[in-house]
This record gives C-alpha cells, sequence and structure tokens, in this order.
C-alpha cells in the first residue's frame, strides 16, 4: 500500500489522513501506528500492515517518516516491530513491501528490517498522476 497522503499535503488534508488511519483496524483494512520518538513520544511518522490479501496468507507493510527525522533509523525500527507484531496474526506467513527503484533509502530500510528484494514490477502503480516501476521486497514467517 501506497500512502495516501499528499507530498506537500494541507492542513485539512493531513487531518483526514489521520482520521482515515485511525479507523483502518476497524474497517478490517489492518492496522496503522505511529512512529514515535522514544525520548520525547513526538510523532516522526507512521507504520502500517495492510490485510487485504490475509485470506492467502499475504500482507502488506508501508511506512513513511517526515522528511525533518529521515536518517535515524526510525524506519527499520518501525519495520522491524511491525513485522514481528505481523506474525502474530493467524494465518499471516508472508509479508511484503513495494519500493520505488530510486528510493535508496527506502530500499536500505527494507534490506536492514531483513526482507529479501524480489524483483521489479514495471509500471505497478500509479502516484502523483504517473505509472511507476515498484519493487517488491519479501518477508517470509519464521519457521
Amino acid at each position: 500500500m501506497v500512502s495516501t497522503i499528499p507530498a506537500r499535503a494541507t492542513e485539512a488534508q493531513a487531518r483526514d489522513w489521520i482520521h482515515r488511519n485511525q479507523r483502518r483496524r476497524e474497517d478490517g483494512v489492518g492496522f496503522s501506528f505511529a512512529i514515535a520518538e522514544a525520548a520525547t513520544d513526538r510523532a516522526v511518522g507512521q507504520v502500517g500492515l495492510w490485510l487485504a490479501e490475509l485470506p492467502a496468507g499475504r500482507a502488506s507493510a508501508g511506512y513513511l517518516v517526515a522528511p525533518a527525522s529521515r536518517g535515524r533509523g526510525y524506519a527499520r525500527s518501525a519495520l522491524l516491530t511491525v513485522t514481528t507484531f505481523a506474525w502474530t496474526v493467524p494465518g499471516l506467513h508472508r509479508v511484503q513491501l513495494y519500493v520505488e527503484p530510486s528510493n535508496e533509502a527506502s530500499v536500505r530500510t527494507a534490506r536492514g528490517a531483513g526482507y529479501e528484494p524480489e524483483g521489479l514490477l514495471r509500471s505497478y502503480l500509479e502516484i502523483g498522476g504517473r505509472r511507476r516501476d515498484m519493487l517488491v521486497f519479501g518477508a517470509v514467517r519464521p519457521a
């Protein structure tokens, strides 16, 4: 799942995005969690586990970190945590991520959290009105 918040969101768009994410669990879509600094409890991002493919034993994860808080390991830590949480979901055997090939930081995050690169999906998603290629990474439930 790719974030539904615009890159340069207005306050109203950001509030709408927060309200949508607060309803993810009750809507059966998945789980959305805030990423916060441990020392201050200040929100720095979001991580989610999306369950649309749970009947097939699959889910997808996604994360975002505010630009001012990037490069500090928040995304990797959050992805490790949400993946550990994923293995508590009955019937879930695989979590996948979709990353734009040019997003080197996100590629490092995926690999740093133990996700394996699995291939390139050409013209996979529309983002900002443009079709984008996506790398797919996967993690499989430990035996």
